[in-house]
């Protein structure tokens, strides 16, 4: 599954850095996580850097967006790819990144 920011949310700016993905943007009133970048963190850590270190634990899984670990691992891949052939690096090079 992709993750969520609930409107629990306090806007305390900690969250948007730790992503590895640029999946976390602020929205109108709250940060938001656009289900098409999350990938739990699959690919870079073993946890999601954003759930770890939310203060107010208002980052659940997004039950519209249901994903197996491999999927979520399939879309590290395609967004590791992505993000190499943007700055001109070799496509291996982006999976072991």
């Amino acid at each position: 599954m992709a993750l969520m920011i609930t409107d629990e949310c306090i806007n305390c700016d900690v969250c948007e850095p730790e992503c590895p993905n640029d999946a976390i943007y602020m929205g109108e009133e709250i940060y938001e996580i656009d289900p098409h970048k999350c990938t739990e963190c699959v690919g870079h850590f073993d946890e999601p850097q954003c759930v770890q270190i939310c203060p107010v634990a208002c980052i659940p899984t997004n039950p519209a967006h249901v994903e197996s670990r491999e999927t979520l691992w399939q879309k590290f891949e395609r967004l590791a790819e992505a993000k190499a052939a943007a700055e001109g690096e070799p496509p291996a090079a982006a999976a072991q990144a």
